[in-house]
């Protein structure tokens, strides 16, 4: 695809700053909506560049987005970077939208209110449909990474052992059955048993509540995607914060999805990992 100006909706985490760094090698120009609720401040840096504007928005300004866009004639865009699900849902169990922990505007309200269900996964389509309806397409998010999403096959120095084996397979099987159910990506298994599964609280807790449980024991990590991953939006990454967790709690093999799951900085993530003689494998 030859893109000359892109839009990116940025979320937390290293993941934008890679799509921007791509952008500027391939000379496109970039509009920013940089979310005030989860963007790190440091992406400002890129506004040196003259091809790339930041713009800071609010998590519910669904309307105020599409003025942005339309106003730069941004007519392909892409997200890059999670958007927490506490974020997006209070911890007392009602939507963020009506505690009144996010303030949408018209344009995200009446997205929520058209939604059959209110999950995550629902209201992030339902702002990809609204965008499209703008003139806006949403493209895949990895477009401009390829090269950090691995094929199938051992992606470390060490190989795993039969137990990990055991536990990989094992693993993934729950893991693809809680991603079809949209309950999370992740489970953390010992001995083909599951530890812990991720809900909304993210990988990187998932990670330390099992360890919590196992009180230092050796775990493995398994991360799916969807049976029908939507590669615009929600894919499944790993990076330097993930293996840091996994070093701190005993974590000594992580399987990922090969073909749908983005390795941030690859190159150095796979070197430290041999380093730490963590097993990663992308089946």
């Amino acid at each position: 695809m030859n893109i000359q100006k892109l839009g990116l909706i940025a979320g937390n985490g290293r993941f934008p700053f890679l799509v921007l760094e791509e952008a500027q090698k391939k000379n496109i120009s970039v509009i920013v909506a940089a979310i005030r609720e989860e963007t790190l401040d440091e992406i400002e840096k890129f506004a040196a560049d003259p091809q790339i504007t930041i713009h800071w928005l609010g998590l519910g300004e669904l309307g105020r987005l599409i003025r942005l866009f339309t106003r730069h004639t941004v007519k392909t865009a892409l997200m890059a970077g999670q958007v927490k699900h506490t974020h997006i849902f209070s911890r007392k169990g009602g939507s963020a939208f009506r505690t009144g922990v996010i303030l949408p505007d018209l344009k995200m309200i009446r997205v929520f209110m058209s939604l059959p269900q209110r999950n995550t996964e629902a209201l992030i389509g339902g702002v990809v449909e609204a965008l499209e309806e703008a003139g806006i397409k949403l493209v895949d998010s990895t477009i401009l990474l390829r090269h950090l999403i691995p094929d199938s096959g051992v992606l470390t120095q060490r190989r795993p052992n039969k137990e990990e084996r055991r536990d990989i397979a094992y693993g993934q099987t729950v893991a693809r059955e809680i991603a079809r159910l949209d309950l999370g990506q992740t489970v953390v298994v010992k001995d083909q048993a599951v530890v812990a599964v991720e809900a909304m609280e993210g990988t990187d807790e998932t990670v330390r509540r099992a360890a919590g449980l196992a009180g230092g024991q050796r775990l493995t990590v398994v991360k799916a995607s969807r049976p029908k991953q939507d590669m615009r939006f929600d894919v499944p990454t790993v990076g330097l914060d993930t293996l840091r967790v996994m070093e701190e709690c005993s974590v000594s093999a992580l399987a990922i999805d090969a073909e749908k799951t983005l390795i941030l900085d690859r190159d150095e993530f796979l070197e430290r990992a041999s380093g730490l003689k963590v097993t990663v494998v992308a089946g």
